[in-house]
């Protein structure tokens, strides 16, 4: 879905001469509204003369311009800061250079919304607010004296000074919410509840934007506002996908929260069990306690906080966890703030596969084939949204009190572009769940996980691997998988040919597309799947061939020696 924003400004000189507010937004089309996406813009000119509006203008006129043409590869904040500055450097040349220029400046707040983000820059006294659910919040901070006396007077401004500090934020957005740009004629006026009543007519629909940004500037007006007052206001009606730049340039922002005991608290959810702890993440299960609703909060072990490459797979981790809307995968819960680098999915009640086994439990052949049937399934979900897992195993797959299975951890997948560069992809998951293949350095692909869901499917009714156990570091030989009908004589035959297929060591022998590994179970004993054919000793072990033959040749010799010697 494209993004979809209802836009509305206005501004009003009210009881000055001059109006030296400017406004303005641009609306691009696609490549832009993905690449760089919408921005919008408020200044408020200071001077005393025609500088004020021509600096106030520049600004915004500057920024919309060159902000597009910035390179496509730089995050919005380093766009925003290099351009700013440029401006910057400009208004107060002009001002020094022309005597009737003198003391221009501007003041400047802009926003730009790209996929589920907002970034903004902001140097001066005009304000930046999100309404959110009828609560209103203001985003920037005044860069005014503090002082009673100078509160009015600017410590910051475009053209102010040769260096400037700009003040850069970054949020995510939820549809329903509103961006308000306003200056300081219009919200010094009005209180927080006065403008979050107004705000809130365009969110529910009352008013349409230009309505709602009209109210503004003329409530300031009527409560006695004597400066130049002007609003731009944004409702978010549609986001578009989140792009995976704006995941990973807001999670460098957050902190990674401290290791966490039972008990304590993150951002209102109280933690009340670890269930998984590793050199890399830590995994709890907290408490919501306004609703008292159990989920799963995920996050970076402390000491891997300023490992970049750590930090980044966790954001993609995330990203890819909010992809998959479907019953066969936990859900993201989007928290009301979020102030460290987590996420949460749902909680379900129930056990791994993987401790299933652990705890002794014996799967049976119906239980096999409708495990076996909705993991396959899942799989199939997971491919066509063109996320490769690779890591299938019984602990990474849940199976829940309410008979439904999930497939958890998403922490080395891959996706879309990635997955088609997955040669690049360094080796990943658990060495006896890895297809043949990958000890070969060939890219993870659909069948990889197709062949874990095999091995995963040939332990549940075994408890043994069908080329052994593989141990990390080792470098296997595969010869030919062991038929599970030895560890139990009680699986029907065609269960065996899946299995047996579905683990080949070839990758042009087992199922293509896990919709192809579906049907064989679902077909079952009514059509099924051919046995794998004998292979020649030359296939199903060549080294094995050559040792036999280097051990005829070596009889040969004795016995041609030994007819030299005798005659």
């Amino acid at each position: 879905m494209p993004l979809i924003i209802a836009a509305g400004h206005a501004t009003l000189a009210g009881q000055r001469e001059r109006n030296e507010d400017f406004v303005g937004m641009v609306t691009p089309n696609e490549p832009e509204i993905s690449t760089k996406g919408l921005i919008a813009a408020i200044a408020d000119g200071v001077s005393g003369n025609e500088g004020g509006r021509q600096a106030s203008e520049y600004a915004v006129r500057g920024l919309l311009t060159d902000y597009y043409a910035t390179p496509d590869t730089w995050p919005v904040t380093q766009a925003l800061d290099k351009v700013i500055k440029a401006i910057n450097g400009w208004v107060q040349h002009q001002g020094s250079i022309r005597p009737e220029l003198s003391g221009m400046a501007s003041t400047l707040t802009c926003v730009v919304v790209r996929g589920g983000f907002y970034y903004f820059a902001h140097v001066g006294d005009t304000r930046l607010y999100l309404l959110r659910d009828g609560k209103l919040q203001r985003l920037t901070t005044d860069h005014v004296w503090d002082r009673p006396e100078m509160n009015h007077v600017l410590t910051r401004a475009i053209g102010l000074d040769s260096r400037i500090a700009i003040d850069h934020g970054m949020g995510e957005l939820r549809e329903k919410d509103v961006l308000l740009l306003a200056t300081d004629g219009v919200w010094a006026s009005l209180t927080e509840y006065d403008i979050g009543s107004l705000l809130a007519e365009l969110a529910n629909g009352t008013k349409n934007a230009d309505a709602a940004a009209k109210s503004l500037a003329d409530a300031a007006l009527t409560a006695g506002s004597s400066d130049n007052a002007s609003a731009l206001v944004l409702r978010i009606d549609a986001l578009a996908q989140e792009n995976l730049r704006d995941v990973l340039s807001y999670s460098k922002q957050l902190p990674v929260p401290p290791k966490l005991k039972t008990g304590q608290n993150i951002d209102g959810y109280v933690v009340e069990e670890i269930l998984h702890a590793s050199q890399v993440t830590l995994v709890y299960r907290v408490t919501d306690p306004r609703t008292q609703q159990k989920l799963v909060l995920k996050t970076l072990h402390p000491d891997r906080a300023h490992d970049d490459q750590e930090c980044t797979a966790f954001a993609h981790e995330e990203w890819l966890a909010k992809r998959m809307v479907a019953r066969f995968f936990p859900q993201v819960i989007t928290p009301d703030q979020k102030n460290y680098l987590y996420y949460l999915t749902t909680w379900h009640e129930g056990a791994t596969l993987q401790q299933h086994l652990d705890a002794g439990k014996h799967f049976t052949t119906p239980d096999a084939i409708s495990h076996g049937t909705k993991l396959v399934r899942a799989l199939g979900a997971l491919h066509r949204r063109s996320i490769v897992h690779r890591d299938i195993k019984p602990a990474n797959v849940h199976l829940g009190d309410d008979g439904e299975l999930r497939i958890l951890d998403f922490g080395v997948a891959l996706s879309g572009f990635e997955a088609a560069q997955g040669s690049e992809a360094p080796q990943a998951g658990t060495p006896s769940f890895l297809a043949p293949e990958q000890f070969d350095n060939a890219p993870p692909s659909q069948q990889t996980d197709l062949y874990a869901a095999g091995v995963t499917l040939y332990q549940l009714l075994t408890r043994h691997y069908p080329y052994g156990e593989i141990e990390p570091f080792q470098r296997p030989r595969f010869g030919e998988p062991v038929p599970p009908t030895r560890y139990r004589p009680d699986i029907p035959l065609w269960l065996e040919n899946v299995l047996l297929k579905s683990v080949a060591r070839n990758p042009a022998e087992r199922f293509e597309t896990a919709e192809e590994f579906l049907l064989a179970l679902e077909r079952g004993a009514s059509r099924p799947l051919a046995a794998p054919p004998m292979k020649p000793l030359v296939d199903r072990d060549p080294l094995v061939l050559w040792r036999l033959v280097a051990a005829v040749s070596i009889v040969a010799n004795f016995l041609l020696l030994y007819i030299l010697v005798v005659r």
